[in-house]
């Protein structure tokens, strides 16, 4: 089986739990990080399939590399190699379809209960679900997709289209990540504000009753996904279709 593709880019924004999910399934990985000068890969279908971690950048700035990826995320969407996206991921999958993407109207920082859609609930199994939130913009759903997930101060939390899934939130952290993140995140923390943003106490205080139930989810998420690399291209059944092997 081809590797998985994982676009890493920032050094603290890392595969975490995904990836210890990933070779726990037997499946093996490659990294790539464009923004320390790493080229992307030449061809999508090359990976079965292609992960969009987070970023401290916007998928709006003018950066060489961000265009050349959006161009691969395109490609890999058209050519049904399956795209899971976080945050900056996910906002990149979004504008790849043409969706707009711009700023949430809060900072979204800090752990979440996020509700589930109609669409989602094959996939979560549950009424609401616990997200890590760490953006301060947000996409509009793209044409064709369905929305899985939505928050009290980010409608849009979630999507799906086809094999591919994209999340405005962070189920790939882990216990070292989300301290290294408050650690190096004083001065933003106090400058964010707003109804959505936790503390760095916050944070670390509710860490232990919140990432279990993260990682139960993200488990069951990131499986699911997992499967649908083994399934023939173009013929595998519409995320949104409803099916047992889709998120809703």
């Amino acid at each position: 089986m081809r590797p998985v593709a994982i676009l890493q880019h920032d050094q603290t924004q890392r595969g975490g739990f995904l990836v210890r999910c990933l070779e726990q399934l037997g499946m093996t990985t490659k990294l790539f990080c464009p923004d320390d000068g790493d080229s992307l890969p030449r061809s999508a279908p090359d990976y079965s399939g292609i992960v969009l971690l987070g970023s401290n950048r916007s998928v709006n700035d003018p950066v060489d590399w961000i265009g050349e990826e959006l161009q691969l995320v395109r490609a890999a969407m058209r050519l049904d190699v399956p795209v899971l996206g976080h945050c900056f991921g996910a906002q990149m999958m979004a504008k790849s379809l043409g969706a707009h993407v711009g700023r949430n109207a809060w900072a979204n920082i800090g752990w979440s209960r996020l509700h589930v859609t109609p669409h989602g609930s094959a996939l979560f199994g549950a009424d609401r679900v616990v997200g890590f939130n760490w953006h301060y913009e947000t996409f509009a759903i793209p044409a064709g997709a369905r929305r899985l997930l939505y928050g009290q101060h980010c409608l849009n939390k979630a999507f799906a289209i086809g094999r591919h899934m994209a999340f405005q939130c962070h189920f790939e952290v882990t216990e070292d990540i989300v301290s290294e993140w408050c650690d190096h995140a004083g001065t933003e923390l106090a400058a964010a504000g707003g109804p959505a943003v936790q503390t760095r106490g916050q944070i670390l205080a509710q860490m232990r009753t919140n990432l279990p139930a993260l990682q139960a989810t993200a488990r069951r998420v990131y499986c699911e996904w997992a499967r649908s690399l083994m399934l023939p291209r173009a013929t595998c059944a519409p995320a949104c279709s409803g099916s047992r092997r889709s998120p809703g």
